[in-house]
């Protein structure tokens, strides 16, 4: 837990799942910036929307509005939720909606936290600009690494005549005075592509993503290392695809066994998203599948899995830490039932078998290249 101090107070935000001994605060400089900006300036008014607040930082401290939160990640969600329950006195007066809902029919205040995606600002912005006029207040903030000219030609693009502040504390301000002339045009995503013809039973298939998915124009050299060595199963069975991305795993588990239940788990609504798709357009009508964003396996019932098929995350953000595989493979654990299988393909420098040997006590080398591994562990 850290204290973001503003003009309004001071406010105890911390991460999800929160941990004490993670040091990674829940705020930045650029979150500091824009609070600072819009304190020292005319209040929001109207309809106010944020949009990737990535730990509810910005909606926590600006609640007395009633912002409108919109957000890909179900952890943020999660965060905001916590945050606002400990700070505000009306945690329910922010509305916390997805990438993929409907967003509000009219904005007033539209304030941008600048994604790492440069495809779901893309998206975003064209989702948000039909309900944009010409009187709307258009802030984006952000740290300097993040804001690239792209960024700035996109809100030129898609919203109007575009500026930036100076910087401080190396976090940026981005200033956008809706232009009504401009023409609204659909969002280019979600988009498709046929997977190589060399990975098994979903050689020339075609996947959906959606933006802002990790690896959204190819296929991922880990993913495809995997889909070389999946194991071969049959009968009826409950798979996970963990961390499920576009999806493109856990449907070749289905289509090599098409007694296979599935369940496709990310806290990313993008990917949740983009994986139904996928797993639709490939296998029948009659395919029995689970979309759920979420942390994890948290909530899936102990010793109900017969294998959990995963390629974890080593990022978070801007830092680099392996927190989300270890608490993967520990969900994987408690998920599985005695003699269920977690596979989990990772770059060998990362050394995910001492993990799992101290999870599983076992764990077995299935495939390696001079990049990757992949591994295998049974629940006893």
């Amino acid at each position: 837990m850290n204290s973001l101090t503003t003009s309004t107070g001071a406010f105890d935000l911390t991460r999800y799942p929160a941990d004490p001994r993670d040091q990674l605060r829940a705020w930045d400089a650029a979150d500091e910036y824009l609070l600072r900006h819009l304190a020292e300036g005319p209040e929001p008014s109207g309809t106010v929307v944020v949009l990737g607040d990535r730990w509810g930082a910005l909606v926590t401290a600006l609640a007395a509005h009633r912002p409108v939160q919109i957000s890909d990640s179900y952890l943020g969600r999660q965060a905001t939720t916590a945050n606002l329950r400990r700070n505000t006195a009306e945690p329910d007066a922010v509305q916390l909606l997805t990438t993929q809902d409907p967003p509000p029919e009219r904005i007033d205040t539209l304030l941008v936290r600048v994604p790492k995606s440069l495809a779901l600002l893309e998206d975003q912005l064209h989702r948000l600009a039909p309900a944009i006029h010409p009187g709307t207040v258009v802030i984006g903030t952000g740290m300097v690494t993040e804001i690239h000219t792209s960024t700035l030609q996109l809100f030129e693009r898609l919203i109007g005549p575009t500026r930036t502040s100076l910087a401080a504390k190396k976090a940026r301000l981005i200033f956008c005075t809706p232009d009504p002339a401009l023409a609204r045009t659909p969002s280019p995503w979600p988009r498709s592509y046929a997977l190589p013809t060399d990975i098994g039973v979903v050689s020339g298939r075609t996947v959906t993503n959606h933006a802002g998915i990790f690896c959204a124009e190819r296929l991922d050299i880990g993913t495809r290392f995997l889909l070389r060595h999946l194991p071969r199963r049959s009968g009826p069975e409950l798979v996970a695809d963990l961390g499920c991305g576009n999806g493109v795993v856990g449907t070749a588990a289905a289509l090599a066994n098409p007694e296979a239940e599935l369940l496709f788990v990310d806290e990313s609504h993008q990917a949740v998203a983009s994986a139904e798709a996928t797993f639709r357009a490939n296998l029948p009508a009659t395919a029995k599948a689970t979309f759920r964003a979420g942390d994890g396996l948290t909530g899936t019932p102990a010793r109900s899995l017969d294998l959990v098929l995963n390629n974890p995350p080593f990022h978070s953000h801007q830092a680099t830490t392996d927190a989300t595989a270890w608490r993967m493979f520990t969900g994987a654990r408690d998920a599985l039932r005695p003699g269920g299988e977690l596979w989990v393909v990772g770059n060998r420098h990362l050394g995910y078998h001492v993990k799992l040997r101290r999870l599983f006590g076992n764990c077995e080398l299935v495939a390696s290249d001079p990049k990757f591994v992949v591994l295998r562990s049974v629940r006893r």
